[in-house]
């Protein structure tokens, strides 16, 4: 089994489609922020075409990888993007990461929305009995929220890698194992019910 992809996962509020040229035009319009690239292990890719072309060409090139344009369905516009990545099928494990969101979509449970379409095909129909995520040591919004998803923190590698300023960062590691997975989809189901005030 493995992650095919022409994968696409519905939500209620947003659809997760293969990343695509299509998608470009409103990724560089909602995610050239600044901000969302603050802790990311490489320069902001969405500022001028050809940067978001060797962007999508490489997202698409990773053999163990999976990308992802996150679309709004009530616009059919993309407000960001997110990727399985390191699939081991043979292992029954992924990870879930370079998660991208507008800024304007933080705290609206927009993000929570996409994790747990993630972690539901990966338990239910990949079959993994661990999912991956990580973020920059650094990086306590992150970090944070992979916290509230119900992820469980195993630890950080110190000056791991080198960002595009020169500086040397650490990255924080956590996971959700198969038999953590119910009671971890039951609290995000609940949040999800809930008005969304994080994640």
């Amino acid at each position: 089994m493995n992650v095919p992809h022409d994968l696409i996962l519905e939500g209620a509020r947003v659809r997760l489609e293969p990343l695509a040229e299509r998608h470009l035009p409103a990724l560089m319009e909602r995610c050239a922020d600044p901000a969302l690239w603050e802790f990311t292990f490489q320069s902001n890719p969405l500022t001028n075409e050809a940067d978001a072309q060797t962007y999508l060409a490489n997202a698409l090139a990773d053999p163990a990888g999976r990308p992802f344009a996150i679309v709004d369905r009530a616009t059919g516009r993309a407000i960001g993007s997110t990727r399985y990545l390191d699939i081991v099928p043979e292992h029954r494990k992924l990870e879930i990461g370079w998660t991208l969101l507008a800024r304007d979509v933080w705290r609206t449970g927009i993000n929570r929305e996409v994790k747990l379409l993630l972690l539901d095909y990966a338990f239910e129909t990949f079959g993994a009995i661990r999912v991956q995520l990580k973020a920059d040591a650094s990086n306590l919004r992150s970090r944070e929220a992979i916290a509230r998803l119900g992820a469980t923190y195993e630890g950080t590698l110190r000056d791991f890698r080198i960002r595009p300023d020169g500086q040397p960062r650490g990255v924080t590691y956590f996971s959700i194992l198969k038999r953590e997975w119910p009671s971890v989809r039951a609290g995000l189901q609940r949040s999800a019910n809930r008005r969304p005030t994080s994640v």
